[in-house]
């Protein structure tokens, strides 16, 4: 600022010249409207403590499990009669080299990919239920939802096995089947296993899902149906790809839940059936480990079904991360 002085009227006049860019005060350091960044480690800290019950709980187990599928581990070496031997692939190429283990693989993939479809669709389809009943009829359905969601697996079991026993069992009267046994045929006893899984598995998604639709605006969905949008219409282009991300979490659980199945299968086929028709891996390794005694080969199995189930997931959420969804 600079002032010039004048000799007119024997008054002195200002002349203020302001340059530009100089509001920021000399030696001062500049100042950001910006807020400062949090550091980086705060969420690592907070989660902290349930990492490390994670650890305790699933990495070492995991380290045992592929510790033992490379050593020769049975009944001897329990006892210890005979020292434990390094085997490195050995029990792994046994696996694979048997012609039974790729028929029960075979088989759990299809079952556990029914399941899981199976799943889906009940569940999503009472989701979207439950947002068209009133109140008292949403209440209802939900408790006994919730009922069979808390029944555990060996009771739920149980009483399928019951509802469709040949001779006392209340299904067959009713459809006229008479002594008819639904865990004598192959797939039948797969049907009888599926519905039992579908019944105590679709609550996890249609709560699940049922929240996500009450979250989404209704101004949305009253104009796609001001267009005329129908109810699958609705579903198929407006919800789906706004509950993308919650439908991958249920997806990813159903596949997991439902590719380990060994509860049902153990008690409503008896073990794995007639002659193993109706084995799935989880208890095929299970005979492996405890009835023939071969823990090595047992956990060989255990690492193939976590590898798979693993490679499943990391393929599903990149494929979702190529189309661009955040998770």
């Amino acid at each position: 600022m600079s002032v010039s002085p004048s000799s007119s009227g024997g008054a002195v006049s200002g002349r203020v010249r302001v340059r530009r860019g100089s509001s920021r005060p000399r030696g001062g350091s500049r100042t950001s409207g910006t807020a400062p960044r949090p550091y980086r480690a705060t969420p690592w800290i907070y989660l902290a403590p349930a990492l490390v019950v994670l650890g305790g709980l699933l990495v070492y187990p995991v380290y045992q499990l592929g510790l033992i599928s490379f050593l020769e581990y049975t009944q001897a070496q329990v006892s210890g009669g005979e020292p434990t031997s390094f085997q490195g692939f050995g029990n792994y190429a046994e696996l694979f080299g048997d012609s039974e283990f790729w028929r029960v693989l075979l088989a759990t993939v299809v079952f556990a990919g029914a399941c899981v479809v199976s799943t889906l669709a009940v569940g999503c389809a009472l989701a979207v239920l439950l947002t068209r009943v009133r109140a008292l009829p949403r209440l209802a359905l939900m408790l006994a939802a919730l009922g069979a969601w808390a029944t555990p697996a060996v009771t739920g079991s149980t009483v399928w096995l019951l509802l469709f026993d040949p001779d006392f069992g209340p299904v067959n009267r009713m459809l006229g089947l008479g002594d008819h046994s639904w865990t004598y045929g192959r797939y039948s006893a797969f049907l009888l296993v599926l519905l039992e899984v579908v019944w105590c598995s679709f609550p996890f998604v249609m709560v699940t899902v049922y929240a996500g639709i009450r979250a989404v605006p209704a101004e949305v969905l009253e104009a796609a149906a001001l267009d005329g949008a129908s109810q699958w219409r609705i579903w198929r282009s407006v919800l789906a790809p706004m509950l993308r991300p919650i439908l991958v979490v249920v997806t990813i659980q159903s596949v997991i839940w439902d590719f380990k199945v060994f509860t049902q299968i153990y008690v409503m086929t008896n073990g794995g059936g007639i002659a193993g028709q109706n084995l799935v891996l989880n208890v095929y390794a299970y005979q492996k480990a405890f009835a023939s005694s071969q823990y090595s080969l047992g956990s060989a199995i255990g690492v193939v079904m976590l590898l798979m189930l693993l490679a499943v997931t990391l393929v599903y959420l990149r494929l979702l991360r190529r189309q661009g969804e955040e998770l």
